[in-house]
C-alpha cells in the first residue's frame, strides 16, 4: 500500500510561518472527533521552525528548519502509547484523543520532541498530517498546500519508490542513529547540519589588490583532495557540506597569476578566509 511521506527543502524556507498559521487556523478551538481535541492557542508549535546562520560578514547564510512529528515507522511513542496510538496503513500516526487522556508520559517518550501536552484538554498532542482532510479527499496536507516556495512536498507512494527517491535526491531524515524510519524527508540539510569553508581569492595587479575570478581551488584532507572549485567574479569560492568535526583541511589555489596555498580547521562554525593572496 502506498504511505505518506513529507519531503522539505531547507533550502526553500523562508521563515513565512504560513504552514504554522495554516495549523493554527485549522485546529485551534476546532475539535475534530477520533482525531484531534482542539489546539491551545498559545504554546504549542505542532510544526516548529528553527534557525540556523552559519559563517560571518561578508559570507554568512540563514537556513531554517520546519521539524514535526516524522510518523515514524518505528516510533518509540507507539511502543510506549500502547492501544493509545496507533500506525495507520498508509503510514500516518495518530494519538487517540479519548484512549490518550491522562497520558502525559507519551509526551516524553518521543526523541523528537515532537509531541506537545495539552494541559486543558489532558491530551499529548501532535502533528497527525492533517490525516481529517485526506480522508475527505485532499490530495495533500495543509502545510504543503500553502507553502509559497514549495519547500513542503508531500508525496503519497510505495516504501520502495521513496527508497529509491531519497537515494537519488540525497534526501536525509533526522537523526537517523535512533533506527526510528521516519516518513519526513529533508533536502538540503546540510544547509543547517554541516559547516563551509569559504575564501577570497585576491592578487596584486597593477598596485592594487584585485579580486581574481576563474581561479582553481582544490580541498584536501589528511593529504587527499576530495573537493574542487572556481572562484567567481568577486574573487569568492565555497565548499560546503563539510563536517563539524574540527577537521583540518588545506586549501591549493591556481591560476595564471599565480600560486597560493592555506590551511584552516572547520568545526561547528563555519570558516570565512579573507584576502588569499596569490604570488
Amino acid at each position: 500500500m502506498d504511505k505518506w511521506n513529507l519531503i522539505i527543502d531547507v533550502a526553500k524556507c523562508e521563515n513565512c510561518h504560513n504552514c504554522t498559521l495554516a495549523l493554527k487556523d485549522e485546529f485551534v478551538d476546532n475539535d475534530f472527533p477520533g482525531y484531534s481535541r482542539p489546539q491551545p492557542r498559545h504554546g504549542h508549535e505542532w510544526i516548529k521552525i528553527d534557525r540556523r546562520v552559519r559563517g560571518s560578514a561578508p559570507m554568512a547564510d540563514v537556513a531554517y528548519l520546519p521539524t514535526m512529528c516524522n510518523h515514524c515507522d518505528d516510533a518509540p511513542c507507539i511502543a510506549a502509547a500502547g492501544d493509545c496510538i496507533t500506525k495507520r496503513p498508509d503510514g500516518i500516526v495518530l494519538i487517540d484523543p479519548e484512549k490518550s487522556r491522562g497520558r502525559r508520559d507519551i509526551v516524553d517518550a518521543c526523541p523528537y520532541n515532537a509531541i506537545w501536552w495539552n494541559e486543558e484538554e489532558q491530551v499529548p498532542q501532535h502533528w497527525f498530517f492533517v490525516a481529517h482532510l485526506l480522508d475527505q479527499g485532499w490530495k495533500e496536507p495543509r502545510c504543503s498546500h500553502i507553502c509559497p516556495t514549495g519547500a513542503m512536498q508531500a508525496l503519497k507512494t510505495s516504501d520502495g519508490r521513496m527508497a529509491d527517491l531519497a537515494r537519488e535526491s540525497n534526501l536525509e531524515v533526522l537523526q537517523p542513529e535512533l533506527g526510528t524510519s521516519p516518513r519526513v524527508y529533508y533536502a538540503n540539510l546540510h544547509r543547517f547540519t554541516k559547516s563551509f569553508l569559504a575564501g577570497e581569492v585576491v592578487a596584486i595587479v597593477d598596485g592594487m589588490d584585485t579580486c581574481i575570478e576563474g581561479a582553481r581551488i582544490t580541498l584536501s584532507r589528511d593529504g587527499t583532495p576530495i573537493a574542487e572549485t572556481t572562484s567567481d567574479i568577486f574573487g569568492n569560492f565555497k565548499f560546503d557540506g563539510l563536517e563539524q568535526d574540527n577537521s583540518e583541511y588545506s586549501v591549493e589555489i591556481h591560476h595564471e597569476l599565480g600560486r597560493a596555498n592555506t590551511t584552516a580547521k572547520v568545526g561547528p562554525e563555519s570558516v570565512y578566509l579573507e584576502n588569499i593572496v596569490l604570488s
